[in-house]
């Protein structure tokens, strides 16, 4: 606490729905930014009071922290997971352990409610690295100018249609649910969801066109589709546009060429960006010249597990695995001692143990190594895990990889 302030002047609680102008109020403050009218209204259609909560001074809320209950698609299976979101605290109240107590509280309450695992994009990795999350996923941002395809179009591309927002939900829905399957670290979509998905406020276009869907239809379905829009521009050379790309989600390899075959070569544009592009994206093979693409490596999903034996369980493993792990936690005592993990591709336990640990880390390196997107072999050679017995690291770290790097398909 800093000189002067006592805990007696703050508590928390969980908000109501009366609650949402506070709420906004502590963001705006926060990230120094101020929400338009339409951006409002559709953060609170996914606002879920009863998952936040408030720290209250002298009736005043000066700091906030959500939640959003999503599944989440990890290695082999599906998890309940807290999508963790809206923390903030007001600039005059900071360095008073107020984000501490509400990060402790919220870990309780998550796994109170049985989500073995706890998701967030950070805005600065080093906080939430205090309260035990690692770095689990990573995105590409692409800056493409003058690149093509390599191969010409075929017969089996199929066809390229157009749709409105408002009438695309049921297709887009059921071509994500085919993906998000086997894509390790996309959430599912309820249909409040796909509503905030496909909402469009004018106030965060930045001048570009409304929001513009485009569906691949192959042999007898919608098999693809892209979320995009172009920002006009133009110089005394002529006409130099931006497809702005915010997903491309493609159940075949044939959908997935013929919506970026379009989305590259959009007339009187320039360059094509995608911002939250996947490390293993297909596109970095398919161009005729790679370096065009400008891929930038960048954080994406930082992941907390917050009840070990249930979330090494709810995972399935690449190859056999039975290794034993040394956890320690600060902030979730239950989860600290060591942990018997036998499983393989189709099935996992994870139990308490006396045996000698063969691997030793920190919650936030067990994080990072949950989804297959930090190898085990990497956060040993960075001093993040301990190997007491060197034979089980490389067994292990093929175990915990997966078959697709994971990924991020949008934030929140």
């Amino acid at each position: 606490m800093t000189s002067g302030v006592t805990s007696d002047e703050y508590s928390v609680r969980v908000a109501t729905s009366d609650d949402w102008d506070h709420v906004v109020s502590v963001i705006a403050e926060a990230f120094g930014e101020a929400w338009e009218n339409d951006v409002i209204d559709n953060e609170r259609s996914t606002w879920e009071p009863e998952r936040t909560l408030l720290t209250v001074s002298r009736d005043d809320v000066v700091a906030c922290a959500g939640v959003f209950t999503r599944d989440l698609s990890v290695p082999g299976g599906v998890l309940p997971a807290a999508h963790v979101t809206l923390v903030s605290v007001r600039p005059t109240h900071r360095r008073r352990g107020l984000l501490t107590a509400m990060m402790r509280r919220q870990l309780a309450d998550i796994r109170a409610q049985g989500e073995p695992v706890a998701v967030l994009w950070a805005t600065e990795g080093r906080i939430y690295q205090r309260f035990g999350y690692g770095l689990a996923t990573q995105k590409l941002a692409l800056e493409v100018r003058e690149a093509r395809l390599r191969e010409q179009p075929t017969a089996a591309e199929g066809r390229l249609r157009s749709l409105s927002p408002s009438a695309a939900t049921e297709l887009l829905s059921k071509v994500y649910e085919q993906v998000r399957a086997d894509r390790v670290g996309w959430s599912s979509r309820d249909a409040r969801w796909w509503g905030y998905v496909l909402s469009d406020p004018k106030s965060e276009r930045d001048g570009a066109t409304p929001l513009r869907v485009l569906v691949h239809e192959g042999q007898s379905e919608v098999d693809g589709y892209a979320l995009w829009r172009v920002k006009r521009n133009w110089d005394g050379t002529g006409p130099k546009g931006q497809v702005k790309v915010r997903e491309v989600v493609a159940v075949t390899p044939e959908a997935y060429r013929s919506l970026w075959r379009f989305l590259l070569s959009v007339d009187l544009t320039r360059s094509t960006e995608y911002w939250c592009a996947a490390v293993d994206e297909p596109l970095l093979h398919l161009v005729d010249e790679p370096r065009q693409l400008a891929g930038r490596l960048g954080d994406a999903l930082w992941l907390r597990v917050v009840d070990v034996p249930a979330a090494l369980a709810g995972r399935r493993y690449a190859a056999p695995v039975d290794v034993v792990i040394e956890v320690t936690d600060a902030l979730v005592p239950e989860n600290a001692g060591r942990w018997r993990l036998a499983g393989g591709p189709d099935s996992a336990t994870c139990t308490r143990t006396d045996r000698p640990a063969d691997l030793a880390c920190d919650i936030g390196a067990l994080g990072a190594a949950y989804l297959g997107g930090a190898a085990l072999t990497t956060l040993a050679a960075a001093g993040r895990v301990a190997v007491p017995n060197p034979a089980a690291l490389v067994p292990a770290s093929l175990a915990f990889g997966w078959h697709r790097i994971p990924s991020a398909v949008e934030t929140f």
